[in-house]
């Protein structure tokens, strides 16, 4: 038996698809928000972990002008907790996301960098948006000096940028508001700083030590001297990023206030109240213990 043809009402009219599309945000989101983020242009650059999850509620949301920046591709141990399926293994991050952008919404105007974010193009990724998703991934040197170019020249343009550290089963969100000056990262690492540093001490100055949870810092312990390392990320840290930074996101297209530092701990929510005290109680000994062994931790030569 055939299957009958779907009809759209909205066929053909990117009006009315776009009316129809967030009619279920009515009530919570205003006629006035939900035009703004209509209008508004958002900046992805990482679209793997926390980045690609924020990509989906960002278009959920009525989301409807991207730019993309990526130069990694989907390898198997990326679908534990990334948005992609086996089909999408060795292809761009950042096209597969266009690809799921245009899946929900087929008006929406999608640019791609798959090179991602760099000295050559960093301007014009930041050029004409209204806000910006940080999701680039610093397990690499490169990296690292990605990000800083990012924020430099998004504070530069006095930009709203959201970004997020998932960490067992907890994410931190920060939300650096750049249309009020400050200076890149908030000064806690230079480009000095990223010639000197190794990633621990890099990452100790970005990550407040109050909102690392208690598995995060026995595994840091563990491995401050293991040159494979690679951290531990599961799918409802990297899920909560795209819940808070697409609400977050909004907020502040919308000229609405949020909080600099958003924290939420999965584990600890769920853990009994006799486990919860324990994590509790061992993490000021498993703190300072950590805080004294990265002190011994040598800068590059």
């Amino acid at each position: 038996m055939k299957t009958p043809a779907r009809t759209d009402p909205t066929a053909g009219s990117a009006e009315l698809f776009y009316a129809e599309l967030t009619t279920r945000n009515t009530g919570v989101v205003s006629a006035e928000d939900q035009a703004v983020l209509g209008r508004a242009t958002v900046l992805v650059a990482g679209c793997g972990s926390i980045g690609g999850s924020a990509i989906e509620p960002l278009a959920r949301l009525g989301i409807q002008h991207f730019v993309l920046a990526d130069p990694g591709t989907y390898e198997l141990n990326n679908l534990n907790r990334q948005n992609a399926t086996y089909a999408d293994i060795d292809r761009n991050k950042a096209e597969v996301a266009a690809e799921r952008i245009r899946a929900i919404n087929p008006h929406a105007k999608v640019t791609v960098f798959p090179e991602g974010v760099t000295a050559e193009n960093v301007k014009e990724l930041v050029t004409g948006v209204q806000a910006v998703v940080d999701g680039v991934d610093v397990t690499t040197d490169s990296g690292w000096r990605a990000k800083l170019l990012l924020h430099e020249h998004v504070a530069a343009e006095r930009l709203p940028l959201v970004t997020g550290w998932d960490m067992a089963g907890a994410q931190y969100v920060h939300c650096y508001d750049y249309r009020r000056p400050r200076r890149p990262l908030d000064g806690a690492v230079t480009p000095a700083d990223l010639d000197r540093l190794g990633s621990w001490e890099l990452l100790r100055r970005l990550l407040p030590v109050r909102f690392v949870p208690v598995e995060m810092v026995r595994i840091a312990r563990a491995n401050l001297r293991n040159p494979d390392f690679s951290f531990p990320q599961l799918v409802h840290a990297a899920l909560m990023f795209g819940a808070i930074s697409a609400h977050a996101v909004a907020q502040l297209l919308c000229g609405h206030p949020v909080r600099e530092h958003i924290y939420v701990d999965v584990h600890e929510r769920v853990r009994p109240t006799s486990a919860r005290w324990a994590a509790r109680a061992a993490w000021p000994r498993e703190v300072v213990t950590l805080l004294r062994e990265l002190r011994t931790l040598a800068p590059r030569a």
